[in-house]
């Protein structure tokens, strides 16, 4: 009977213990929860200390973009510290001084160990990757034409892609970041290219008459392009090879440009010109018959970029000056973010890169973030930059 009651004694402490610690990481998730800054349409109020030069200026830079606000201790949510000395030793407390992340940095250069605390710190709070460590293509002018660059996502490490002395064009990345599609007049005519950034070896994809332009790569790794070879320009799809090449429009009067894929590779969203009507269609990648997009106080839209998440396309408005927008990607009423032109989204569905013209005419690339509308600049070595394309 006493070894049945002891038994059912510890029994009891045991369920009391396995409950208490139930109950304790229970508290532990909910506190971990709602750490969590949820509200993506309102910055993030942060704190950042124990840095200085180029990792600081680096760390504050990338967490400004990616939707905080650096403020004085009393006003943060967030407190970010640490140390520099060769590597990067990283910390992130949250309310109470709960700390959510501790992690030493090292290998690379000091501005790459700050991206990747940046990116750390952004997931830790808000779930959503960084994008600090992303690159961009885009063009830029040279003493011999536009060729194309590719950079860090903030403009630093640009590198001169191509030296063909022509008029490089619309570069867009190829899944896994490693080739660049573009279009190129060193042929003589307007045609498109692969090109393996690690090896330097090109492909002609388009050996047509006429010109081809505007090359877009859709997640599961086909090309749209526009291709002018049966007299007007119109909407088609192929392998990345230039294989399968299938025409998906067939506009007699006006023409197509500038196309751009759903996220899931099966809708091509693109620009149609008809009697000088321009307008966004969009059709899908199969082939069928296309449907307007409704652009609702946005006239003569151009230069769509359909975002990652597949909710909103971002687009640029030729209507009343330059402007950037975006409507749902079902279309409907727009909304209008700041001047510029050649927006491209970032992984994240939350940036975008685009041009802002500059005094002279010279243009340079820019970040936007869309829920607050905040604008930073690239800090670029290179002039007159222009058609963006943000890797995914």
């Amino acid at each position: 009977m006493i070894r049945h009651i002891m038994n059912c004694v510890a029994g009891l402490a045991g369920v009391m213990a396995l409950m208490g610690a139930v109950c304790l990481q229970a508290q532990q998730e909910e506190s971990l929860t709602i750490q969590k800054w949820l509200d993506r349409t309102r910055p993030i109020p942060i704190h950042i200390s124990g840095f200085s030069g180029e990792v600081d200026q680096t760390l504050r830079f990338d967490l400004e973009v990616m939707g905080c606000e650096i403020v004085e201790a009393e006003k943060a949510v967030y407190s970010v510290s640490g140390s520099f000395n060769g590597r990067l030793q990283g910390f992130l407390f949250g309310k109470n001084r709960q700390q959510l992340l501790g992690k030493a940095y090292q290998g690379g250069t000091p501005r790459l160990q700050a991206h990747a605390f940046a990116d750390d710190i952004i997931e830790r709070i808000t779930d959503f990757k960084g994008i600090a460590r992303t690159r961009i293509a885009f063009k830029a002018a040279t003493s011999h034409g536009f060729e194309v660059f590719v950079a860090d996502y903030d403009g630093h490490n640009a590198q001169q892609l191509t030296t063909d002395g022509s008029n490089a064009s619309s570069p867009c990345w190829w899944p896994g970041h490693n080739t660049l599609f573009y279009g190129s007049t060193k042929g003589g005519f307007q045609s498109i290219y692969s090109h393996v950034l690690s090896t330097g070896y090109r492909k002609l994809i388009t050996p047509y008459a006429g010109s081809s332009f505007s090359p877009a790569v859709s997640s599961n790794g086909r090309v749209a392009m526009i291709l002018s070879k049966g007299g007007r320009p119109n909407l088609y799809v192929a392998d990345a090879d230039g294989s399968n090449l299938k025409q998906l429009t067939f506009t007699k009067d006006g023409g197509e440009s500038c196309p751009c894929w759903s996220p899931d590779g099966q809708t091509i969203c693109y620009v149609s010109t008809t009697k000088g009507v321009t307008a966004l269609y969009t059709i899908p990648a199969s082939g069928g018959t296309p449907q307007r997009l409704p652009t609702i106080g946005a006239a003569r839209p151009t230069e769509p970029d359909w975002s990652p998440d597949g909710q909103t396309i971002v687009f640029t408005a030729l209507g009343g000056g330059f402007q950037i927008c975006t409507v749902p990607a079902t279309g409907g009423t727009a909304t209008f973010l700041c001047e510029g032109t050649d927006p491209s989204w970032a992984p994240n569905s939350r940036n975008v890169i685009f041009v802002k013209n500059q005094a002279r005419g010279s243009r340079s690339l820019s970040l936007l973030d869309v829920y607050t509308k905040r604008v930073k600049d690239c800090a670029l070595s290179v002039s007159n930059a222009s058609q963006p394309s943000w890797g995914r």
